[in-house]
């Protein structure tokens, strides 16, 4: 007999109407939610939150309930994503419904007075050692979260690169308080990824120049690279943990020694002398030349000592001791100057009868900055050049474009070329050469992000512009010969990384990280005004 019919008919129509009222505010309170949570990373719907909830209580059950340890299941995983917290205790509850399992126990026969082995809890394979199965578990368990864990990282990573363009775009139309905003959580989602490799290293220093730029205004506080001394140890970690400056020297090295050739007096000017790690190969090669070396002076251009020594003066001493070892006739000279472009042509006492090669590492993009009270610096120092009538002048650039006006896409530019360029410092093994090396690069990005203006002077352009630049500032390529290319190649093989690519470019040469080029060697030599109206490719062929 049923005694509350009415009762309960009166309460499912009350209750009908009474959820038909809170209906709607509910779904609403649950959308809400749902878009907190994926706000915030999270692939996980709330409704889905009570499911991870059933299933951590039935694993608790399980556990306490189980006889066997499992110790061996404790992990430092950490699970961001409930959905992925649900996947795993999934796997943890599978393993504990599996049939029990223990070793086969040893009784005494009553009988036989003997001892035999009881398989009542034996497993339906008898002869596989259990620790073998708990190894395997284990394995797998461990497999699975590193999976969950290498999956966490590289979400986290993408998401990085996509809040590094979004602070960018907010810098370039001015919104600062949303880039500050921006950079607190990358510096809290950074944490979540492995910041010794990778993009979260890359992510690490561009985030650092962001907030300098932003937190510190343009330009970043002082963004100079600190002093000479310290560029100079940087310098040269970078050349030892890297082929990129090997590359530079030596490509450069072969054309001034084939455009030497039949030449008794030649003259060297190096725009950046940098402990002149260059010119010992150089002289090495003049030696042997045949016929006997020629009459070798050099011209190093640096920066003056804050400490009051010449070490201008000190590194040409080292080298006039090894080229007279070598039986190399050789003067050298020394010109201090903050900046290229104080540089006059009267300083470097150019003999007219001498065979002139300018040497540029990486130094002609500091000229590209324009200052609307004098003259444009890098049209100022091409037009000396020129006026020396150098047999060759040879330039090593970055194959980068981070000299765009608009900051977004100098920004993008950026975080793509040294994302290769610290991709292709993880092949060296040489410490602690690797380290500073990657300060000497997080410079540049602090330089190119942080700075404008004047303070900006890491104006790297691609192979392209340069072409166009010195065509026309009366300029005209000559071809890097086979030598060149093998040569550079050769040295490749002193570095165990198979990802390094040394490729030819219409004449030129560049060194690369698999299919992207980093930099870019090219030579050139000065024309009359006659000759600078004819085809830039005339009758120059490669040796």
């Amino acid at each position: 007999m049923v005694l509350y019919d009415s009762a309960t008919s009166a309460a499912s129509s009350s209750g009908s109407s009474s959820s038909s009222s809170y209906k709607q505010p509910q779904q609403q309170q649950q959308q809400d939610i749902d878009g907190l949570l994926a706000g915030a990373g999270y692939k996980v719907r709330s409704s889905e939150l009570r499911q991870v909830a059933q299933r951590l209580e039935r694993l608790e059950i399980a556990m306490v309930n189980s006889p066997a340890d499992f110790s061996y299941l404790a992990s430092d995983a950490i699970h961001y994503n409930p959905s992925d917290l649900a996947s795993w205790v999934d796997s943890l509850l599978s393993e504990f419904t599996q049939p029990p399992t223990c070793p086969a126990e040893f009784i005494m026969d009553p009988v036989t007075n003997q001892a035999v082995v009881n398989n009542a809890w034996t497993s339906t394979e008898p002869h596989t050692p259990q620790v073998h199965q708990n190894i395997s578990f284990e394995r797998q368990s461990l497999n699975h979260q590193l999976t969950v864990v290498t999956a966490m990282e590289e979400d986290s990573g993408i998401r990085l690169v996509h809040m590094l363009m979004i602070c960018a775009e907010c810098v370039q139309r001015g919104d600062l308080p949303l880039a500050s905003s921006l950079i607190d959580d990358m510096q809290r989602l950074l944490t979540r990824v492995n910041t010794v490799c990778g993009i979260g290293k890359v992510a690490g220093h561009f985030i650092d120049a962001l907030s300098r730029r932003v937190f510190q205004g343009i330009g970043g506080g002082s963004i100079s690279g600190g002093s000479a001394y310290e560029n100079e140890i940087l310098y040269h970690h970078f050349y030892e943990a890297c082929p990129y400056l090997k590359f530079a020297h030596f490509t450069a090295n072969q054309a001034i020694l084939e455009a030497f050739d039949g030449h008794d007096c030649v003259h060297v000017v190096d725009f950046n002398l940098m402990h002149g790690l260059q010119w010992p190969a150089l002289i090495q090669a003049l030696a042997l030349r045949p016929g006997g070396p020629p009459l070798l002076r050099l011209t190093g251009i640096g920066p003056p000592s804050p400490d009051g020594r010449d070490s201008l003066r000190e590194i040409g001493l080292r080298l006039a001791e090894l080229a007279r070892s070598v039986n190399v006739r050789f003067a050298f000279r020394g010109v201090a100057a903050t900046r290229l472009e104080d540089v006059k042509p009267w300083m470097l006492q150019v003999n007219p009868k001498e065979a002139v090669a300018v040497n540029s590492i990486m130094q002609l993009h500091r000229l590209l900055g324009s200052d609307p009270t004098r003259n444009s610096p890098i049209e100022t120092v091409l037009s000396w050049i020129r006026s020396l009538n150098p047999k060759i002048m040879t330039v090593v650039e970055q194959e980068a474009n981070h000299n765009q006006p608009g900051f977004l896409d100098r920004f993008t530019e950026a975080l793509y070329y040294y994302s290769t360029m610290f991709d292709s410092l993880e092949a060296c093994t040489v410490q602690p050469a690797k380290a500073l090396a990657e300060i000497y690069i997080q410079r540049e990005i602090a330089n190119v992000v942080s700075c404008e203006g004047s303070a900006r002077v890491e104006r790297h352009e691609p192979l392209a512009k340069w072409r166009t630049r010195l065509n026309g500032a009366g300029f005209r390529p000559l071809h890097l010969g086979s030598n060149a290319f093998k040569q550079a190649s050769m040295l490749l093989t002193l570095f165990s990384a198979e990802g390094y690519l040394v490729e030819e470019n219409e004449g030129c040469l560049t060194l690369g990280w698999h299919s992207r080029p980093l930099i870019a060697a090219s030579a050139w030599h000065a024309v009359s005004d006659a000759a600078a109206e004819m085809p830039a490719w005339d009758n120059h062929q490669p040796s």
